[in-house]
């Protein structure tokens, strides 16, 4: 057995070299970042679109009918992590990532030309709902690919260095989506943007230039080799013939998946989603922030975070994966009221509350943030921050102190997120590594992570508690972290090759 380690690890740094790390992880993350890309633009142009595909009657049932179908894109994730996990198990980790990149693509290339509500009725956001389907089973295959195929080609003590760089594109297709969103606001006035008369408008260009994007990152995917170890795997006869049944039927392996779910990925998933998107919908529907200052806010905030996710992988190297996940989900439980009391009070806007009204006829919410005037009366709360320029918005002290506020929000995403791969990775045997990563993940994130947009904004609207959305996160990321404390092993130092000589 020790002579087999050995030999493997000759061939380990044969391949390392051969493979030269960097651009194996180039090649995996541009096509990541693309992929989380396609699937955000979606999100960050919600505010701007959702009156175009819904029923124009009612803005807030558009919005929130929008943002159900934004996460139904998250929902049938775990379904795609599993139908692409065991292609990818079984026939290889490359090949699978391939297709889920094309699928990825050709899906949000059909949104950029894709009629409206207007144009073509109740079919617009019944096409749009299935599109949606169509990227997240793309996403739920994409990830485990690239995290296990980065993780299988670098060395063991520095794992969680390399695969956070796979970490850092989804916070950097969010931001390309928000920047390619604002470098296109800003060469058309916002009814051109919008397009509400003819629903041609540049919001759709966002979603065309994806084509070119993908070109790109298929070009370079094919150059690249399968990874090493499921190289070995395939020519030793060690694959297994059914990854489904052997990670969910066998108990130590279905054990791990779900301690890795509420142990770990639950509770980043919705630390991931407060601090990036539910921060973007709270500052455009509740704070009553211009949705372009709201869009540069959120963007800048990403800038400056993005180094830590690289930094928390590292160190994670060195401390463990274990306790930087779960301190960030602590420090996320106890300071997201302060935060978003704080984000309130400098927004200016003096939002107390959020009233709903029911349309007697359509049965649809009608959410409205309100606000106390200096006599104490309340009213309808005013646009804050009505900038469309880079540098009007960043010559304002408000937008700096939100930025902060959401900086700091993003670091907590960063502890979470930036060794999360690399445990999941070190968690799983090799033969159903892709297949059985894959779920916890696309679960804590899909499920969990992804709907917290909508059950937040809906409690709001419920409730009238500008604060009341913050309460799931909070409870979720809770659980994670007595979970993680009890029942979570550390798997810094696991000798991913080693394994596959036993």
């Amino acid at each position: 057995m020790k002579e087999a380690a050995t030999d493997l690890g000759a061939i380990y740094n044969d391949e390392i070299s051969k493979a030269k790390i960097w651009q194996v992880i180039g090649a995996s993350a541009v096509g990541t970042m693309i992929e989380w890309y396609d699937f955000y633009i979606f999100g960050s142009l919600a505010t701007v679109i959702a009156p175009l595909f819904y029923p124009p009657e009612n803005q807030t049932f558009a919005y929130i009918a929008y943002l159900a179908t934004f996460a139904v894109g998250f929902v049938v994730r775990p379904f795609g992590a599993l139908f692409f996990g065991r292609i990818g198990d079984i026939v290889g980790r490359k090949y699978a990532f391939l297709v889920t990149l094309l699928i990825m693509g050709g899906a949000t290339a059909v949104i950029g030309f894709l009629p409206t509500y207007s144009q073509i009725g109740i079919a617009a956001p019944i096409i749009l709902l299935l599109i949606r389907v169509l990227q997240g089973l793309a996403l739920g295959g994409e990830y485990g690919g690239a995290a296990v195929y980065v993780a299988e080609h670098v060395p063991d003590n520095r794992r969680g260095f390399y695969t956070s760089f796979i970490q850092i594109t989804a916070t950097l297709g969010l931001f390309l989506s928000l920047a390619v969103i604002l470098a296109v606001q800003n060469t058309m006035s916002p009814e051109q943007f919008g397009g509400k008369s003819d629903g041609i408008g540049g919001w759709r260009i966002p979603f065309l230039i994806s084509i070119a994007l993908v070109g790109v990152s298929l070009y370079i995917r094919l150059r690249m080799k399968e990874s090493p170890i499921f190289e070995q795997l395939k020519s030793s006869g060690m694959r297994s013939a059914n990854p489904l049944i052997e990670a969910f039927t066998k108990w130590e392996n279905l054990k791990i998946v779900l301690i890795s779910l509420f142990g770990a990925t639950a509770g980043q998933g919705v630390v991931w989603y407060t601090g990036q998107f539910y921060a973007l919908f709270y500052l455009q529907s509740i704070l009553n922030v211009n949705a372009t200052s709201a869009n540069y806010i959120i963007a800048i905030a990403l800038l400056l975070g993005m180094p830590f996710f690289v930094f928390f992988g590292w160190l994670s190297d060195r401390l463990g994966r274990k306790w930087i996940i779960i301190a960030g989900c602590v420090l996320a439980v106890c300071t997201y009221l302060p935060i978003y009391k704080a984000m309130q009070s400098v927004a200016g806007s003096n939002v107390v509350t959020a009233t709903s009204q029911k349309d007697p006829v359509t049965g649809a919410i009608k959410l409205t943030p309100q606000s106390v005037d200096e006599s104490g009366i309340i009213t309808s709360s005013p646009k804050v921050l009505p900038y469309t320029s880079f540098g009007d918005l960043t010559s304002n002290r408000t937008a700096w102190a939100l930025i902060m506020l959401i900086f700091i929000q993003v670091i907590w995403v960063t502890m979470v997120y930036g060794p999360i791969a690399a445990y999941l990775v070190e968690a799983f045997p090799a033969k159903i590594r892709y297949t059985a990563l894959s779920l916890p993940y696309h679960i804590g994130n899909g499920v969990f992570g992804g709907l917290l947009p909508l059950i937040g904004l809906s409690v709001i609207a419920q409730t009238g508690n500008i604060y009341a959305g913050l309460y799931y996160p909070m409870i979720v990321a809770g659980i994670t972290a007595v979970v993680g404390a009890i029942f979570l092993k550390e798997t810094h130092g696991h000798k991913i090759w080693e394994e596959v000589g036993k």
